[in-house]
């Protein structure tokens, strides 16, 4: 029986999506934003904005923490475990296991891209809040145009993901 890997597939796919979107407005619309007229080191305005950036930073922390990494996490399980019960189902109604594993495997570099690469930026980017020396407030803009730069990973893994098991859903 096909059903339950089907549905488990479905959900997963549109979380790949979701995912995706999530990524397109935060590197395009979000990130961008709080960069508008953002003023150069130089300027007596500088330091402000760049407190302004980390008080306002924990709210994009915080939906990625608390929504999307645990949406990337049940990406790479769910594509794993459509990935198994491909490879065991004797009808091929679910298609090639192949595709499945390389969901999986896109959905893990996001995992591991942004606990290693996204997440100490995050944190810079939250310190300015208070910056204190934990933190050189002087590259404020930068920690931001770095994040959406690394960002852009989020963006095209989910999206190969979702495209890649999308083709095997849809092939009967």
């Amino acid at each position: 029986m096909d059903s339950v890997p089907e549905a488990v597939v479905g959900t997963t796919i549109a979380c790949s999506f979701i995912l995706f979107g999530n990524a397109i407005t935060q590197s395009f619309m979000g990130v961008p934003v709080l960069l508008v007229d953002f003023p150069p080191p130089s300027s007596p305005d500088h330091a402000d904005r760049a407190r302004l950036l980390g008080r306002q930073w924990p709210t994009f922390w915080k939906v990625g923490n608390v929504f999307f990494r645990p949406i990337s996490t049940l990406g790479v399980l769910g594509y794993g475990y459509t990935a198994w019960a491909a490879s065991q189902s004797t009808t091929g109604r679910l298609g090639d296991w192949r595709a499945y594993a390389i969901s999986a495997m896109c959905h893990l570099i996001t995992v591991v891209h942004s606990a290693i690469n996204m997440q100490p930026i995050n944190e810079k980017l939250d310190a300015l809040k208070e910056p204190k020396g934990r933190v050189d407030s002087k590259l404020a803009e930068c920690y931001a145009r770095k994040w959406i730069k690394f960002n852009t990973v989020r963006l095209i893994t989910p999206v190969i993901a979702g495209t890649l098991a999308l083709t095997q859903a849809l092939r009967r």
